[in-house]
């Protein structure tokens, strides 16, 4: 029983930097896992990372080392810090939760945010 409203996307040039954020109403926020997911045009939606509600995390190797994710719960918030940013990382990027841990597959998520647009630029 989530709602997830996700902002921040925007156009950037290629190695620069976006910080998205995910802002969760109802309750038990910090009892569930949240990740974020992407979706080029033409292409599946892929799993990027993920956060437990113990802080553990877990990064698409596509995103290792560049990406960020981190939960605020007094905010009720998911961020993803997204560094040197490649042309590949172009795609629609939404915020999801679960009540379980560990899960990469989208229908293993129940609660979905809108989409956010993340575009680089060469």
């Amino acid at each position: 029983q989530v709602q997830l409203v996700g902002s921040g996307g925007g156009l950037v040039q290629a190695g620069g930097s976006l910080r998205l954020s995910c802002a969760a109403s109802g309750r038990t926020f910090s009892s569930y896992a949240m990740a974020w997911f992407r979706q080029a045009p033409g292409k599946e939606r892929e799993f990027v990372a993920l956060i437990n509600w113990n802080l553990s995390t877990f990064y698409a190797d596509s995103v290792e080392g560049r990406f960020t994710i981190s939960r605020d719960n007094a905010k009720n918030t998911v961020y993803l810090q997204m560094n040197s940013l490649k042309p590949e990382d172009t795609a629609v990027y939404t915020c999801a939760s679960s009540t379980y841990s560990w899960r990469v597959q989208p229908h293993e998520y129940p609660y979905w945010g809108q989409g956010t647009q993340v575009t680089v630029s060469s």
